[in-house]
């Protein structure tokens, strides 16, 4: 792939990851618990075959990364997260119970958090009360978020013996300026261990987490964790931009801001990243995700059944997904529904017998077709303008027509082509895939104007 850091940094702007569309800022109030539930009831006539995907959210950290984007909670409080597990559960089987007999689990994701600052015991209790409460499909794939410096091997036998065959393990940086900057020391070694027991206890696919953006790297600095985690030749590698986003995310303003590469140092990082990657036999499959040919990934986008929802990519197209515990997002048929963002609301929620949903969005006839065409650019950099126009009864152009005008520019960039009926991403626009995507966003002018929600494209 021919790299144009110039160009990359023209296009550097905020956007959404279009892990959904529309995406969460669009969520409201004015979707509530009871329209969740009777949502869910509507959708789970005596019958219904339809595939689930669960995912499970775990708040709680040992201690808190500097760089973290994410819904998260530090305790050592055991009772704490005891306490939180028997509202999980409860959650869980009030759900359960209004799912159709025979749907089957596909695909159970555990996030954080941390899912590793659980015991063994904790963890294996809370996997036998899913499997408890849904059928499982043989071949489900079961992936969970770990933490090299929060576990032993107990806690991967645990996970192991409770179905689960993927894991993510979060690296971010080998150096230990980086790590001391964003507060998380993790010894290579570490690392190193917990990806050889995993290896050890069977676990079909593993991807490493890297970060780039982060205080105090370097391109040396950078390319010595890369080339060190390729050594470990992991089935997938994921290489996160860092969204400094502090008015977000108050804590991230502890990382100082003078300490963070500049943009034109942060792109040749992601330059070299790229190069050395694909040099060794990585596949650039979209958005951050690099895979082996012969992952499932990698499978997936050259099948073109390759799937986009809030985990990343997914090869589980098709299946309806149920969030449990705090801040967990639902998405079924016309409906996204997220649930509450603090343990006190969400208890209390979960007290009065209701379900925990605190916002929600309901699907427009556009909004279905927007995000089938956003989908398909992010998971095959291709889109088939005339299956686009026979599945929803468009004319493409037409319809598209502000979107096709905004294209102008990428194409005249070589980011993007036109192959007759067909819209393709060619060199850096594969690169570009979130500021392609923004052009089909019925949405984004009106958020833009609103205050700071997204992080940076690149």
């Amino acid at each position: 792939m021919n790299i144009d850091v110039a160009l990359l940094k023209k296009y550097d702007r905020p956007g959404p990851r279009y892990t959904s569309y529309p995406t969460a800022p669009l969520f409201n109030a004015a979707f509530t618990a009871a329209d969740f539930r009777n949502e869910i009831v509507a959708t789970n006539s005596p019958g219904t075959t339809a595939d689930l995907s669960l995912y499970v959210h775990i708040p709680f950290c040992d201690t808190l990364c500097f760089f973290c984007g994410c819904t998260m909670l530090v305790t050592r409080d055991r009772k704490r997260i005891d306490e939180y597990l028997r509202y999980l559960k409860t959650e869980i089987s009030r759900i359960a119970s209004l799912i159709a007999p025979g749907r089957r689990v596909t695909q159970l994701h555990w996030g954080g958090g941390t899912p590793t600052h659980l015991s063994p015991e904790e963890m294996r209790e809370l996997a036998s009360a899913l499997r408890s409460a849904f059928e499982f499909a043989p071949d489900a794939e079961c992936s969970v978020e770990i933490d090299p410096r929060e576990l032993d091997r107990e806690h991967l036998e645990a996970l192991a013996e409770s179905g689960f065959n993927r894991m993510s393990m979060g690296v971010q940086d080998f150096e230990l300026p980086v790590q001391s900057a964003v507060n998380r020391i993790q010894p290579e070694w570490v690392s190193r261990q917990v990806y050889g027991w995993a290896r050890e206890l069977g676990f079909s696919s593993i991807n490493i987490d890297l970060m780039y953006g982060l205080p105090h790297q370097t391109v040396d600095s950078f390319e010595r964790t890369v080339r060190g985690v390729i050594g470990y030749s992991p089935d997938r590698i994921a290489v996160f931009n860092y969204a400094h986003v502090p008015w977000l995310k108050p804590h991230q303003k502890l990382i100082h801001q003078d300490d963070l590469p500049t943009p034109e140092a942060k792109l040749d990082i992601l330059k070299m990243t790229i190069e050395l990657l694909t040099a060794n036999g990585y596949e650039y499959i979209g958005m951050d995700h690099f895979a082996r040919p012969d992952d499932e990934l990698a499978r997936a986008r050259a099948n073109r059944t390759l799937y986009r929802n809030f985990q990343g990519y997914s090869t589980k197209a098709g299946a309806d997904l149920y969030g449990f515990g705090m801040s967990a997002i639902s998405h079924f048929e016309n409906i996204y529904a997220q649930n509450t963002k603090t343990l006190t609301e969400y208890y209390r929620a979960l007290d009065a017998g209701t379900l925990a949903t605190h916002v929600g969005y309901r699907m427009t006839a556009d909004d279905h077709v927007r995000k089938h065409v956003i989908m398909r650019l992010m998971c095959d950099l291709d889109l088939d303008m005339e299956s686009v126009e026979r599945r929803f009864g468009i004319q493409f152009e037409t319809y598209f027509a502000r979107a096709m005008d905004a294209l102008v520019p990428l194409e005249q960039d070589r980011l993007i082509e036109r192959r007759g009926n067909h819209l393709v991403i060619v060199g850096p626009g594969r690169l570009l895939l979130r500021n392609i995507a923004m052009c089909f966003d019925a949405y984004l002018e009106r958020l833009s104007k609103e205050k700071p929600i997204f992080s940076r494209t690149v």
